[in-house]
């Protein structure tokens, strides 16, 4: 099917191009870092693939707090991952209310760059993982935009 040249996202020139292919790369190039790969790898082996911070603490005992948010902002500045926030007369005492999920873009780029081929043996691997009483209950915690929420 010829591309529909009224398409705002068809690059009109050569220049156009060269610019989307730089910021495929990039954005290629930020999550393939080892840290954020790992956190793209933690959400997506989620059961509810939106992870809160302190379950990908958990799962990522070598980095600190402050490093972990630190590369979920920068995946988030680039589109590759969103904060979902509970509403507020949905929170519960001493449960999650910040979650973090791949964006439609995201899932968009890993799935062009061949990078969610292992996407069912994460999530195979997450229910075989050992987690607190805690973690459990994080993680059973209602997600923004989920039924049961």
């Amino acid at each position: 099917m010829p591309s529909d040249p009224s398409n705002s996202d068809t690059p009109r020139t050569i220049s156009d191009l060269d610019s989307t292919v730089e910021t495929q790369r990039q954005r290629l190039n930020t999550v393939t870092q080892e840290t954020r790969f790992v956190l793209i790898q933690n959400i997506l082996s989620h059961p509810k693939q939106l992870p809160s911070l302190k379950e990908l603490n958990y799962v990522n005992p070598s980095k600190s707090q402050s490093t972990i948010r630190e590369h979920l902002e920068i995946l988030i500045e680039e589109g590759i991952v969103e904060e979902r926030v509970l509403p507020d007369d949905r929170r519960q005492r001493d449960l999650p209310w910040r979650f973090y999920g791949l964006t439609e873009e995201g899932r968009a780029l890993l799935s062009e760059a061949g990078l969610l081929r292992a996407e069912a043996t994460l999530q195979d691997m997450y229910t075989r993982l050992d987690t607190t009483p805690e973690i459990d209950k994080y993680a059973q915690a209602v997600r923004p935009g989920h039924a049961t929420e």
